[in-house]
């Protein structure tokens, strides 16, 4: 089976069971709604266990959850610093236009010449729009704000992104 990774979790909430998650997808409301299953990856354990959403509710910058039949501190502990997942077939096919992650980490970052920059090595969220951190082969990585005036066609069957280099960005 295959897994995409939704969020993961930091810590306990209180003692019935909450557990506070960073969120790693851009649709926390649908993934976490209750009745939702999950699945949780721990280092503790040697399969993902299958889990139900009880309750979820934002506080601050976390998604705070808590699981059917897992209601108790004692019981959740154990998952702290776990990754929580969801199947390939709970994921809804985007627009046109609009991709996962995990489809754009690890694409050739190439400008409208032709010319290699590097490798998209990750994504950062920190605000108005997503910032790509490209990998660069001996400099430093680069940060490519993900906007149309420099992100000018994601071509997902060539393995590459064509960009604007504008100025200021080097």
């Amino acid at each position: 089976m295959e897994y995409y990774k939704v969020g993961t979790i930091v810590n306990t909430q209180g003692i019935h069971g909450e557990l506070r998650v960073i969120a790693t997808t851009d649709f926390s409301a649908k993934r976490f709604q209750p009745g939702t299953h999950l699945f949780i990856f721990s280092n503790k354990e040697a399969e993902p266990k299958e889990v139900v959403v009880k309750t979820h509710r934002q506080h601050k910058q976390f998604e705070i959850l808590c699981f059917n039949d897992l209601e108790d501190i004692n019981l959740v502990e154990k998952y702290k610093q776990a990754d929580l997942k969801i199947l390939a077939s709970q994921q809804d096919k985007l627009p046109e236009g609009e991709y996962y992650y995990r489809q754009i980490i690890g694409l050739n970052v190439v400008t409208q010449s032709g010319e290699k920059i590097g490798i998209v090595k990750e994504i950062m969220t920190p605000g108005a729009n997503d910032v790509w951190v490209v990998q660069r082969p001996n400099k430093k990585e680069l940060l490519l704000p993900a906007i149309a005036d420099v992100v000018k066609d994601v071509q997902l069957d060539k393995k590459q992104v064509i960009v604007e280099m504008m100025d200021g960005l080097e």
